[in-house]
């Protein structure tokens, strides 16, 4: 071998070519940030008109967002109750529970730490109340409107969230 090649330094050049340098790796740490789990519940709430009630918010970047409304289970709340609350709160609109849709289950990382959040998605029949997001009481709902399930896929932001909103049009429309 040659002495180049013992050094670890450098690469002997390739013919016609310039030296190679190899820059030696140092090490970074990085702080290992404390993780948390978070539970949320929402959903789709569907009027007699083949509607559902979307929420627009403002994302992290302050971009906004059409997507379904959601929020934390407080105290001993099942997903269903909570999906139930958080919908009334964020669109006005009081459902029922028709069927479980899914869960969405994505990491995001805060200034302090990191959080794994499971959010579980119902389908719900609206039976009662009138859009609004006066009753939202973090302040995170900036609208409401009823969108066609059939146009679901172009308004809503995120891809699962697409997803789900075809299951609720699937199921809606009964077996084929």
């Amino acid at each position: 071998m040659s002495s180049a090649a013992h050094s670890g330094d450098r690469v002997p050049p390739p013919p016609g070519g310039h030296r190679l340098h190899i820059e030696r790796r140092t090490t970074v740490r990085v702080s290992r940030l404390p993780v948390v789990e978070e539970t949320s519940a929402g959903g789709l709430v569907v009027d007699d008109g083949r509607r559902a009630a979307v929420i627009a918010r403002r994302n992290r970047a302050g971009r906004l967002e059409w997507c379904l409304p959601k929020g934390h289970l407080e105290g001993s709340e099942t997903p269903e109750e909570a999906a139930v609350r958080e919908i009334a709160e964020e669109t006005g609109i009081t459902g029922v529970v028709i069927q479980r849709l899914g869960s969405i289950d994505y990491w995001f990382t805060g200034d302090d730490r990191r959080v794994h959040k499971v959010v579980h998605h119902f389908l719900l029949e609206a039976v009662g109340g009138r859009l609004t997001v006066a009753g939202d009481p973090d302040g995170e709902a900036e609208d409401v409107a009823w969108v066609p399930l059939a146009e679901l896929r172009s308004r809503l932001s995120y891809p699962n969230e697409r997803r789900l909103a075809e299951a609720a049009r699937a199921a809606l429309a009964g077996p084929t």
